[in-house]
């Protein structure tokens, strides 16, 4: 069987990525989703500049920038242009990740600092995007996890200060009153409400707390909006770039990059997410689809760099509409980014949300980090916490925090050390890093083989399967089955010369490891289009009869093996095969 079977049911899907509702149902979700997002988007960079205590013309500035590059990309992801883009409703929108080492950057460097650590760490993206076929061991969605727990914690102090930023003459009930209402609300519709109010519990507390802290104490900002123009382009206020790359730089570079690539594998989480609720048939992931998410995000940070704001990421709230409103057609987020872009050019609108008092702003962020706590948490045990993980993510987390508050011997950690280990999310990420590379590297080394993709070398990986079988004292039944899926795969691998087609010449890099009773096999190479995952899933659909010759391989592969699964990436294809014994299948 595979890991994505049909079997699992048919979506309730009304609109696939490549359908076209009505005009009138796409501007409406398109509404809908820019509702939900627009507030977290504007909100982050207000913090950001009111944090460090930026002017007004700077803050104007950020948020037009934050919202034009957020529209932009939004439609990028879903038109896929060339290999940039996922082609489903991703939304991108500013993120909260970054607030305490942006803040860090514009304390130590200003606006120059800020957006050339951003401009430079966005590099690793596409990097990450063109080769994800090789990183994909080494940024894993343990070291992710333990990054996302860290961001809390780093980005608590900014919060807590938001909670009892009011004006000095204000009543001393004003923070903890409208902070209090905001969190309830929140917290009552996220615990009891219904899937699709839920989607609408942070633009609730958001309403609740600034109609108290505007109605009894008077904090919410109203001058502000009855100032701002209903139509109007922001002051000329761009930061410029700093090219001087001194000590803060390189002192605050290795956050930056370890948060861009959390954010990079939240977003492959995402671009799976999606993948799965867009079709009425479930069909195995597209990885250059979620390739093309990346170097989107990429293009996102590039230019949020550029223009002088936060970097940006994709909003996990998209795909919990299209999930509700089972409406995945990519023009609903063209209709998106249209909107934020064109929100940008209304600063009136804008302000509404930027002269939201300090404590509902707080209040709300530490509902948004607790759910990224937890995502974090999910994502651990997902992807499997046995004690080897545990004590690496025990002691990277805590090593984090202790780092980040001053724990640990701060007086022998001054000057640059100062600033590269007061980071959490550097120090976590980087022990996580080295502790699971180093459990790798002791353990059993798994062993390869490299060779032409041809039928002519079924002998030498037919000996190879039997001399690693051998070496692990497998069983004769175990050995066999073994040969017996090298043999399939080598010939299913190698149908497009059977076919007549044009033979190009590849290779074929086979890893074999042991895990406990089962053998995990992996087969890289370059193939064609085909994803084998569909192929065998196709199977099971077809109707009785005998099966023509090109699926005799499918079908003893089907048989043998515990589970397969492709992974399509534009320069490699990777397929994984796991072997168990009989009594396990």
């Amino acid at each position: 069987m595979t890991e994505s079977s049909p079997s699992d049911g048919d979506h309730d899907v009304r609109y696939e990525p490549d359908e076209k509702p009505p005009l009138a149902l796409s501007i409406g979700l398109g509404l809908q989703y820019a509702a939900l997002s627009a507030a977290s988007i504007v909100l982050t960079p207000a913090i950001l500049i009111g944090t460090v205590g930026g002017g007004d013309d700077y803050l104007i500035w950020a948020v037009f920038a934050a919202l034009v590059v957020s529209g932009v990309t939004t439609v990028i992801q879903a038109v896929r242009v060339g290999r940039i883009g996922s082609g489903y409703i991703l939304l991108m929108g500013s993120s909260g990740a970054y607030l305490a080492i942006c803040v860090a950057a514009l304390e130590r460097g200003g606006g120059g600092l800020l957006a050339t650590l951003i401009v430079l760490s966005s590099l690793c993206q596409f990097v990450l995007a063109a080769k994800l076929s090789l990183f994909r061991k080494i940024f894993t969605p343990t070291v992710a996890a333990t990054v996302m727990m860290l961001i809390p914690v780093t980005v608590a102090p900014i919060i807590v200060g938001k909670l009892t930023d009011v004006p000095a003459e204000t009543s001393p009930a004003a923070a903890p009153v409208t902070a209090g209402v905001t969190l309830a609300v929140m917290v009552a519709i996220s615990l009891r409400g219904t899937a699709t109010l839920r989607l609408w519990a942070a633009a609730a507390g958001l309403v609740a707390g600034s109609l108290v802290g505007g109605l009894f104490f008077g904090i919410y900002d109203v001058e502000r909006v009855v100032a701002a123009a209903w139509v109007g382009l922001p002051p000329g206020a761009w930061p410029g770039i700093d090219l001087s790359l001194g000590p803060d730089f390189w002192a605050l570079l290795p956050a930056f990059i370890l948060v861009t690539l959390v954010g990079a594998l939240d977003t492959i989480g995402d671009g799976i997410a999606i993948q799965r609720i867009s079709w009425r048939k479930p069909r195995a992931i597209d990885f250059q689809s979620i390739q093309g998410a990346l170097a989107a995000d990429g293009l996102g940070n590039l230019l949020s760099g550029l223009m002088g704001t936060v970097p940006n990421t994709t909003y996990a709230n998209s795909i919990a509409v299209a999930d509700l409103t089972r409406v995945a057609a990519r023009v609903v987020g063209v209709c998106v980014g249209i909107i934020f872009v064109v929100l940008a050019f209304l600063p009136k609108l804008v302000a509404v949300f930027v002269a939201i008092p300090g404590p509902v702003v707080g209040a709300y962020y530490i509902v948004l980090v607790a759910f990224l706590f937890m995502l974090g948490i999910k994502l651990l045990v997902h992807d499997g916490l046995d004690h080897r993980k545990s004590v690496a993510v025990g002691l990277a987390f805590w090593l984090g925090v202790a780092f980040q508050l001053d724990w640990i011997f701060p007086e022998y950690f001054q000057g640059a050390w100062s600033e590269l280990l007061g980071n959490g999310m550097t120090v976590g990420g980087l022990t996580v890093i080295v502790l699971m590379n180093f459990v790798e590297w002791t353990g059993p080394r798994p062993r390869r083989l490299k060779t032409d993709l041809t039928l002519e070398n079924q002998a030498p990986v037919d000996a190879f399967l039997a001399d690693f079988a051998a070496r692990g004292k497998r069983t004769p039944e175990m050995t066999d089955r073994l040969r017996a899926v090298g043999e399939e795969m080598l010939v299913t691998l190698t149908r497009r010369e059977a076919e007549g087609r044009p033979a190009v010449r590849r290779h074929l890099l086979l890893v074999a490891r042991d895990d406990g009773e089962a053998v995990d096999l992996e087969f890289a190479s370059a193939t064609d289009d085909t994803n084998l995952e569909d192929r065998l899933a196709l199977l099971s659909e077809q109707v009785a009869g005998p099966p023509v010759e090109e699926e005799i391989s499918l079908r003893l592969l089907r048989h043998y093996a515990s589970s397969v699964r492709h992974q399509q990436f534009h320069d490699t294809d990777v397929i994984s095969v796991r072997v168990g014994p009989a009594a396990s299948l």
